[in-house]
């Protein structure tokens, strides 16, 4: 599956650089405890590789049980205008990009799903947590959906 998310005109404010501390702090509990919640969810830590720089980048994302044990992540930057720079990356590497939950790391693929699969994903999505909901209301592009799906499953 394609890419494919567009900026939008209008959101909330794009999560700053204020939360640099908060993630590491996350990403410490997840790798220590096995596992961890981010805001009331269950997180991994998403390392993809950077679209510019080709570096390693890491980041604490909430994630949604997927078919056949793929996990499934929102990039909805609290509805911001722009996507977050994990999604972007993402795009440009979609075959380099890993997922970790306790000590378990999984190499992934990342695809962005589209139409009646997009759907069925967002209603599973704000059925779990709503405020995602409210994420959509406050931007005008659409909040991609990304499905990680490990690799041993390609």
């Amino acid at each position: 599956m394609s890419f494919e998310a567009s900026s939008g005109t209008r959101g909330a404010r794009q999560p700053g650089r204020g939360t640099k501390w908060f993630n590491k702090w996350t990403m410490r509990r997840i790798r220590r405890k096995g596992g961890g919640k981010l805001m009331g969810m269950d997180a991994l830590v998403l390392t993809t590789v950077g679209r510019k720089s080709g570096e390693p980048r890491e980041t604490p994302v909430g994630w949604f049980p997927g078919k056949d044990g793929s996990w499934i992540v929102v990039a909805s930057a609290a509805g911001a205008a722009k996507n977050p720079a994990w999604y972007y990356n993402l795009a440009a590497h979609p075959d380099r990009v890993q997922v970790q939950i306790g000590s378990r790391k999984v190499e992934v693929t990342a695809e962005q799903l589209h139409g009646e699969e997009r759907e069925e994903a967002w209603r599973q999505i704000t059925a779990a947590v709503p405020r995602f909901a409210q994420y959509q209301v406050k931007t005008d592009r659409e909040l991609p959906i990304i499905r990680l799906v490990p690799r041993s499953l390609n």
